[in-house]
């Protein structure tokens, strides 16, 4: 059926139309994409420190009414996980227990940064200026990877990272 002018795109019915976010999770700095309302482009937000960036993603999530975040996932070629996917993870656990209500999920990102190194450097953009804003690219390319595979499969991709539940303590715990 096509879509006549002036008509919204329609979304599959697994896919709520919603801001989604992309998230490149590096040691020192933190790259922050989102989406449009469709899913359709990912766009730059910023360059986020490290120490303050899960309060930043979910204060932006929460600005934008987000409901889910798309956080790379650095796998080496093999598949194998190794320190940065472990910080990857570990970041993904932090956002999902700041808001239960947000889905996160963890997305293959396999050379993103690299990527996005070659994708700067093509736009000519000097080499020692990428730092300013790799972190970013590489979080664009993350979140429109996700998207493109959102569109083609009708479904969320990625893994889904639990909230996890911190039991209540009790006298027993604090003898």
């Amino acid at each position: 059926m096509s879509q006549g002018a002036g008509e919204e795109p329609q979304q599959p019915p697994s896919l709520p139309r919603g801001v989604r976010l992309g998230v490149d999770v590096g040691d020192v700095r933190v790259g922050l994409a989102r989406s449009d309302l469709d899913g359709m482009i990912a766009t730059p937000v910023e360059t986020l420190a490290r120490d303050t960036a899960v309060a930043r993603v979910l204060a932006e999530a929460e600005e934008l009414d987000a409901h889910v975040i798309m956080v790379g996932l650095p796998r080496s070629l093999n598949g194998t996980e190794g320190v940065a996917a472990q910080k990857a993870r570990t970041f993904a656990v932090e956002l999902a227990a700041g808001s239960p209500d947000i889905e996160v999920r963890l997305i293959d990102e396999r050379l993103t940064t690299v990527s996005a190194h070659k994708a700067l450097h093509s736009s000519g953009r000097k080499s020692r200026k990428h730092r300013q804003v790799v972190d970013q690219v590489a979080a664009v390319m993350i979140l429109q990877q996700a998207l493109d595979i959102e569109r083609s499969t009708a479904a969320r991709t990625g893994e889904w990272v639990q909230p996890t539940v911190t039991p209540p303590s009790t006298e027993e715990d604090t003898r």
